[in-house]
């Protein structure tokens, strides 16, 4: 299996964007970049620096290595750039940071958020990784891909995710998928929330109904080159 790069805007991202490709093939060589921390959005802006989100700040990166340990994934940075204002910082700044992780890491592949997505976070991580690996600029990056996340990805209502490429999945992959996910207990939520059990055992099963096959997770090709 190639070297895999995961570029997520925030801890949870990953999960339920890829759960189910990092449970096949997280005990291989994968790392995990987080650009910004998920929850300071929740805050005012006043209250930034106040020590509860710090103390909130560094549970959820423990959700998240917990999270990635149910894959055997251990290599994790976290950038921690201030969740929902990713706006507000220069967009070379995070390209330069992308570029610095592919040249430490030589991915071949690398997975990252959709083009379109209701959270203006997601979208800038996709436009910055879109930037660092345009063509010519890494030997050896073959793929990029992008992925859905439940819960933010199709509330984009005029423009729905259109995946061309489906990792076919089996039931332990997607229970597993849930096991991480349950290690972010803050971000939880009751059916039909799709952040629950049953709505992201819905998803698979519609990825795979599209594939032909029981269970699969949805990725979009961005670039693709054989060597």
């Amino acid at each position: 299996m190639d070297k895999i790069l995961v570029i997520a805007a925030h801890p949870d991202d990953e999960t339920l964007g890829c759960g189910g490709f990092l449970a096949k093939y997280g005990s291989k060589n994968v790392r995990v970049v987080f650009i910004a921390e998920g929850t300071s959005c929740r805050f005012n802006s006043e209250e930034l620096g106040n020590q509860d989100i710090a103390d909130n700040i560094a549970k959820r990166n423990n959700y998240c290595i917990n999270a990635l340990s149910v894959y055997g994934v251990s290599d994790i940075k976290f950038y921690n750039y201030p969740c929902g204002r990713l706006d507000n910082v220069p967009i070379i700044e995070l390209n330069k940071l992308i570029e610095n992780e592919i040249n430490i890491f030589k991915p071949e592949t690398i997975l990252t958020h959709a083009e379109f997505d209701n959270n203006n976070d997601h979208r800038i991580v996709y436009r910055s990784t879109m930037m660092a690996t345009r063509p010519g600029v890494f030997k050896g990056l073959n793929k990029v891909l992008s992925y859905e996340v439940p819960s933010s990805t199709e509330w984009t209502f005029s423009h729905v995710f259109k995946p061309n490429f489906f990792e076919v999945l089996e039931q332990k992959h997607v229970e597993k998928k849930w096991e991480a996910m349950k290690c972010y207990e803050s971000e939880i939520f009751p059916y039909p929330h799709p952040r629950s059990y049953e709505g992201l055992n819905t998803l698979a099963r519609y990825r795979g109904m599209q594939a032909g096959v029981e269970f699969s997770e949805a990725f979009k090709i961005i670039r693709s080159i054989n060597q």
